[in-house]
Order: C-alpha cells, then structure tokens, then sequence
C-alpha cells in the first residue's frame, strides 16, 4: 500500500491560511506521508479543471481548499465528486455558521483578509518599530512598545518579536549581558507596559550558541558558551524577573509560535486587569 497522498491546497488568494490549515492538520497523522502541491489564486473554473485534470492522472489525491466564492466551490466539489477525488473545504460550513449567528451576509470576497484597512496599516506600523527596537535598539521611545521581551542571548527574543509584530503588536527586545544592561527606564518603571522575562534550561542554551557560533563560523567564545557561566546568566535574569515582578515565559520546549501565544496571553491578562 502506497502511503504517500498528493495533497491539492486549492486557495483564491495567497494560500496562507489554507497552508496553516494543512501543517495542523498533517501533524495529527504524522505516519502518512504528503506531497503538498500549492495553487493560489484559483478563481475561474478553467483553472479548476487544470487542477482535476493533475488529479486523474495521479494516485492517493486529496484536495483541500480555501474558495469563498460558493458559485466556485460548487462547481469545484461537483466535478471534484465525478471523478471520484476527495475534495474538503475547510471554510465553508465555518462561514456560514457565522453567517447564520451574526445575521449577516459574508462578502465572499477573495483576499478579505488582506484588504488595506487600518488593522493592515497598523501591522505594517507594528512591524516596522518591532524592526526599529530590536536588540535593545533605541531605548528612547520604548515606552510606545505594547510588549516589551527580556532574556539573555539565544532565548528567543528576535523571533518571538517579529511574530508578535506580524499579529499586530508593537514589540521591543533587550538582551540581559548583565546587572547594567537592564535600562533605566524600567527600573524606574517596572509596570510601563507588559513586560515579559523570557528564559530556558542551561544545557539547552549551550548547544544553541554552540550552534550560532558555527552558524557564524567564528571561534568558540568559552565565555559565550560555558555551561557554568550560562547557567549564572540564566538565575541572574530570572532574579531580575522576579524582582520587579515580571511574568516569565520558559522557551526550552517552546516553538516561536508558542511562545508568542504564552507572551500575548499575558499581555492580554494585564491589559484586562488595567
């Protein structure tokens, strides 16, 4: 038995949500393996009957899709259904329940979701001072940061700080080398907006800067990896956490994805007791 599936990620717009959609779903059943095949823009039936005609020549098809036009989404699951193809939508029924809760016709519009209102400028803007304020980067404005993101090198600040500017949060990050480095302005004011200590286990934090070090292909800085010197590093920043009373988020296990979910679920607890 063959348990390889061509997978037809059929999408309208971009493919991005369909794309997120298809990486949870095959982490559910990781003994199949997948062939993932990506057609955006999809939005007349001569491009449907393209993809059917790829389908019948292959084996193990499936096909996934993101059409909001329902005219379109018909007539793909109808010819879809003919040749025998499993065919899924996976916005369909969502959309319509929420038509039927809200009381409200959707817009069928394809590409919604990137439509330039102010939530799109404000991302754009949010990213842009992410960019602006990262690795501790000009501190003099960094009271207009909605997250402010704390750790010792190689705990995930950088990419944490881009993934919650792409969901729209104006994010800074600082590295903790030392006592010195943590600004003045947060001493001064430990509540000045949600700040979040970021940390993780030694060991795993040696092998990371090991692994940067090679990256970068420079000599090995004992100091920079030293097991000993890396766990003082760890409990001086957890101690400063903990002094001034700031949530801590541990990354060692953590996907970037989840730790920004932990960091905004914070942010979110703070902003709704004031």
């Amino acid at each position: 038995m063959n348990n390889t599936y061509e997978i037809y990620l059929v999408s309208d717009s971009t493919g991005e949500t369909l794309d997120r959609i298809f990486l949870a779903l095959k982490a559910q059943f990781n003994k199949i393996k997948y062939n993932p095949h990506q057609f955006s823009f999809t939005r007349t039936e001569n491009q449907i009957l393209k993809i059917i005609d790829i389908c019948k020549k292959k084996n193990n098809c499936i096909i996934l899709y993101t059409i909001v036009d329902t005219k379109l989404a018909k007539f793909l699951t109808a010819i879809s259904e003919k040749e025998k193809i499993p065919c899924f939508g996976v916005l369909g029924d969502l959309i319509l329940s929420f038509s039927k809760l809200l009381n409200q016709k959707a817009t069928h519009l394809p590409s919604g979701q990137h439509v330039l209102d102010e939530e799109y400028y404000n991302r754009i803007e949010a990213i842009q001072f992410t960019m602006n304020h990262d690795d501790g980067n000009k501190i003099d404005d960094i009271n207009k940061s909605d997250i402010i993101l704390l750790g010792v090198s190689r705990t995930s600040k950088t990419p944490t700080s881009i993934y919650l500017a792409n969901r729209g949060f104006k994010t800074a990050n600082i590295p903790l080398v030392n006592k010195e480095s943590l600004p003045e302005v947060l001493k001064k004011n430990p509540k000045l907006t949600c700040i979040v200590g970021l940390t993780t286990e030694a060991d795993r934090l040696v092998d990371l800067r090991r692994n940067r070090m090679n990256s970068l292909k420079e000599n090995e800085n004992i100091n920079y990896t030293d097991f000993d010197k890396i766990s003082r590093e760890v409990e001086e920043s957890k101690k400063i956490f903990k002094k001034y009373s700031w949530p801590i988020v541990d990354v060692t296990r953590k996907s970037v994805e989840e730790t920004a979910a932990s960091v905004i679920k914070i942010y979110e607890i703070e902003k709704e007791n004031g």
